[in-house]
């Protein structure tokens, strides 16, 4: 299978007004969107759309919740102007753990017929409002590798308010996955967050290995979101007040030239 486990760090650096940092491990399942039913039939632990230890639920996912998000993805990609015919998606997510899950961001890395990333979609999740939002993004021309810039468009932390821009680095290699987001304010650098993360091949003993070596971890993302925040407002932080009325939660295609994840920083 091309599913496989992602494993490493992820890493917040706030500047101002106060500097903060932050570093956790974590693993994601990087998931290939055409073998969603591939995966609920030879991996023991993970199950699509029911109760397992691990479960993906195609529901927790997408702005308005999908019925079947491979459909909605390539439906989104068409919408956006590109035919998706033969194009390969893979879905960088924390999956259910015990029932639970809070994915500040997920990653969908669309990569076409000749195996070149097109387009990376990010998908935010905040809190405590539990809405959802799409960034697509495509590279600047005349920069190596993947690299797209876009106005922030959806409220996140509580901590940061609606002004800013953000530029994302994706590096997608056979055997690490590297992924920057630097979100600035007046042109001046706010916040840079990146996860650091190597493959390991999708099977129940190494998703078994990760679940002992990382335990209840969804839970302890939304708990270390709480902490982090707690931890902002007691050195003097102000909270930013969610934009009013809520902004509803849509799809953004980010023009080239073409962050912030759902947390506390």
């Amino acid at each position: 299978m091309r599913s496989h486990l992602v494993e490493g760090t992820v890493r917040h650096r706030r500047a101002r007004p106060v500097e903060y940092a932050l570093e956790h491990d974590v693993f994601y399942l990087a998931l290939d969107l055409d073998e969603v039913d591939a995966v609920d039939r030879r991996i023991r632990l993970v199950s699509r759309n029911r109760r397992n230890v691990v479960e993906f639920r195609d529901g927790d996912h997408w702005p308005e919740p999908s019925a079947d998000l491979r459909r909605s993805v390539l439906d989104h990609l068409r919408e956006q102007g590109e035919d998706p015919t033969g194009w390969r998606i893979t879905l960088v997510t924390n999956p259910r753990v015990l029932g639970y899950v809070f994915n500040p961001a997920s990653f969908y890395l669309c990569r076409d017929r000749e195996d070149a990333l097109r387009i990376v979609i990010i998908e935010v999740h905040n809190t405590p409002h539990l809405e959802r939002h799409l960034y697509t993004l495509r590279p600047e021309t005349g920069r190596p590798g993947f690299v797209a810039s876009m106005d922030k468009d959806f409220y996140v932390s509580p901590f940061i308010d609606m002004e800013g821009r953000y530029t994302v680095h994706v590096q997608d290699d056979p055997s690490r996955l590297r992924i920057g987001i630097n979100e600035r304010q007046g042109g001046r650098p706010l916040l840079s967050t990146s996860l650091v993360l190597r493959r390991r091949p999708l099977t129940d003993r190494n998703l078994l290995r990760m679940l002992l070596r990382h335990p209840l971890s969804t839970q302890r993302t939304i708990a270390l979101i709480y902490l982090h925040a707690w931890r902002l407002w007691r050195r003097g932080v102000a909270f930013q007040r969610h934009p009013a009325p809520i902004r509803k939660s849509r799809a953004r295609e980010v023009a080239m030239p073409v962050g912030e994840a759902g947390g506390a920083s």
